[in-house]
């Protein structure tokens, strides 16, 4: 019996099958374009090629399949919302139709808030998705992204300053994607765990801005500032970056519901939400490199 991962080129996904492969569990991936994935198939996984959002692409790859991973791909389009709901909805009823007893879905903090948190807003109908379909489900309600700080290259570079509208003094979750592969990993690999749980993916320790700022200026060797915006200066931004409207429309939603505190995690921090990669380390592993390179060119 195989664990069946939807995505297995992104962040979390390509190190949680390397991972899994690596324990000497039996791996099935879904994929449009199996040569982006030809080094996985090499250590031993199995490819079923097709498209999320087909019926028989489901069935092929979980007939017979102990555990499902299942990550909404961020995709960019109008109906985004919709098509995730759609498509994780249609994954849970394949859960269901072959039996298979365990899910591990990576959720979001804010999940449990459901509509108006923009791209966050599929979550809770995914998670009642899967809990309805499997058993077993663990939901992984991860924090921030450290990854998302690589959209800040540009503005690190030419102004020194990362933006964002969250407040000065409010912490966040941040959390390294690795981190959220391993946390994967641990629940896939262990079968003794039974139920529907969610669990916060946390990162080492929540971080207001500034904090984040001072971080990268230690690392960086270089003065980083924090500048916060309004939410209409951030749609600005987006628009003027060249993002559609509509997905500018879904994350000025999202920061909308971070400053009503609709995006808070919902499961206190503990040693299971606490993961150890910092956001110095990641800094200075990834961010850095990029921004080096950026300097130079």
């Amino acid at each position: 019996m195989s664990i069946v991962i939807n995505t297995p080129n992104g962040n979390i996904g390509r190190p949680l099958v390397q991972r899994l492969l690596k324990a000497g569990r039996k791996v099935t991936v879904i994929s449009r374009t199996p040569e982006k994935i030809a080094d996985l198939v090499k250590l031993g996984a199995k490819v079923v090629q097709g498209s999320l959002d087909e019926q028989a692409t489901l069935d092929a790859a979980l007939a017979g399949a102990e555990a499902l991973f299942w990550l909404s791909p961020p995709a960019i389009r109008p109906d985004f919302n919709a098509w995730a709901t759609a498509n994780g909805q249609r994954a849970a009823q394949a859960v269901k139709a072959h039996g298979v007893k365990r899910v591990v879905l990576i959720s979001s903090v804010g999940a449990q808030n459901g509509p108006g948190t923009g791209p966050v807003s599929v979550m809770k109908p995914l998670e009642e998705a899967f809990q309805a379909a499997a058993p077993n489900v663990v939901s992984l309600r991860a924090g921030f992204f450290m990854e998302n700080l690589l959209r800040d290259v540009d503005s690190l570079v030419k102004a020194g300053a990362i933006f964002s509208v969250s407040p000065e003094t409010k912490p966040l979750p941040m959390v390294a994607t690795a981190d959220i592969a391993a946390k994967a990993a641990e629940y896939l690999l262990d079968t003794s765990w039974t139920g529907h749980r969610c669990v916060g993916v946390h990162g080492p320790k929540d971080l207001t801005y500034p904090e984040v700022a001072s971080i990268l200026t230690e690392v960086l060797g270089q003065p980083v500032k924090y500048v916060r915006v309004g939410l209409e200066d951030l749609r600005k931004g987006m628009t003027g970056a060249g993002m559609p409207a509509f997905a500018v429309d879904n994350f000025v939603e999202m920061y909308g519901a971070l400053l009503d505190g609709r995006m808070d995690p919902a499961e206190p921090r503990s040693k299971e939400t606490t993961t150890p990669t910092t956001l110095a380390q990641f800094a200075s592993t990834v961010l850095k490199p990029l921004v080096e390179r950026a300097r130079a060119s």
